[in-house]
């Protein structure tokens, strides 16, 4: 019987001394694998169905490279470098997009997103926050933050010094995975589950969560919040926002269309359509009170910023005499209204 699978990887990671994972290195994660490839790893695993992390001793590991030889020759190259560490191995098979159950599958679908092979909310990562361990990320690899204090002192008593890069749930997606095509200014404000596209430069100031990224190609100099996705050709320019579900965006998804400016300082917390431009230092929030302009920058009515979500062609923008926040549309702001409203 032919086995269909979500997602299936081959993992090197570390534990702590308890023998919890703390994170899981996946080089090559597959998305749908062959049906042909599952069947040949699942007896070889006892793998009966579900999603499941087995644990692979290195015996197991080149006997699935023998395996995949002629099946998948990348997996089996993969498998014989495995079956050579001496660090702990897993297998993390999901049957199906399913709320996460452990941490090896909470780092599977990070990398999921960060390969490319999923783009964010394209996957249910219901249920990931407690299933990743905060942790030391250190030149040593990530440590539990219980056994740091000796990890630190045996540094020092060798003569060397253990160096805490950061105390985070989330690692640096570079040590992980660097995307082909795109310019990293400072890799530590990238977390791994970021989806970063080609022709992407994100620059010393640029941040980009997990679940969250870039079509490409665009320049990003501001936040990039988790559930945010930038479209193609759109800049971030310098310490802007973009409201994530995890920063009060409540269950509005914040995207922004292509070809779109967001200033220097300025922010969001709506969707932006195409061809949309967000003056600097001005953040508009689903609640703003805009007014509405027409070509002649006559007042045609006074909308929430809410109302203009997903509309393509827009620039705001704030009075510098009055204060009020201000849209105009290349199109007829009357026009806009009616289609604004024609569902209402």
């Amino acid at each position: 019987m032919s086995t269909t699978l979500f997602s299936l990887a081959f993992g090197v990671g570390t534990q702590n001394r308890q023998g919890a994972w703390l994170e899981v290195f996946y080089a090559q994660p597959l998305l749908h694998p062959a049906a042909e490839l599952v069947d040949a790893v699942s007896p070889i695993l006892g793998y009966a169905g579900g999603n499941q992390a087995i644990a692979l001793d290195t015996t197991q590991a080149a006997e699935l490279a023998k395996a995949l030889k002629s099946i998948d020759p990348a997996q089996s190259a993969l498998l014989t470098r495995l079956a050579e560490s001496q660090k702990p191995l897993v297998a993390t098979l999901l049957a199906e997009d399913a709320a996460l159950t452990s941490t090896p599958e909470a780092y599977l679908k990070l990398h999921l997103l960060s390969h490319r092979l999923v783009k964010p909310h394209g996957q249910n990562l219901a249920g990931i926050f407690p299933l990743l361990p905060n942790v030391a990320w250190t030149n040593q690899g990530a440590i539990d933050l219980a056994e740091l204090p000796a990890r630190q002192l045996e540094a020092r008593l060798k003569g060397e010094l253990l160096e805490v890069f950061s105390v985070d749930k989330f690692p640096k997606m570079t040590d992980y995975v660097v995307p082909s095509g795109v310019r990293i200014a400072d890799s530590a404000r990238i977390r791994l589950g970021a989806y970063i596209g080609e022709g992407t430069t994100v620059m010393h100031e640029g941040f980009v969560n997990f679940n969250a990224g870039t079509e490409g190609p665009g320049m990003i100099e501001g936040r990039v919040s988790a559930g945010v996705f930038v479209g193609k050709g759109s800049d971030l320019g310098g310490g802007c926002s973009t409201m994530g579900t995890l920063s009060g965006g409540g269950n509005i998804v914040i995207s922004v269309g292509e070809g779109c400016l967001i200033g220097a300082n300025a922010g969001i917390g709506i969707p932006l359509g195409d061809r949309n431009t967000v003056e600097s230092g001005l953040y508009v929030t689903a609640g703003t009170k805009v007014n509405l302009l027409d070509e002649q920058n006559q007042l045609v009515r006074v909308v929430k910023a809410r109302d203009l979500a997903g509309q393509p062609d827009l620039l705001f923008r704030r009075n510098s005499q009055t204060g009020a926040v201000e849209c105009k549309t290349h199109k007829s702001a009357i026009e806009l209204n009616e289609a604004l409203h024609a569902h209402n």
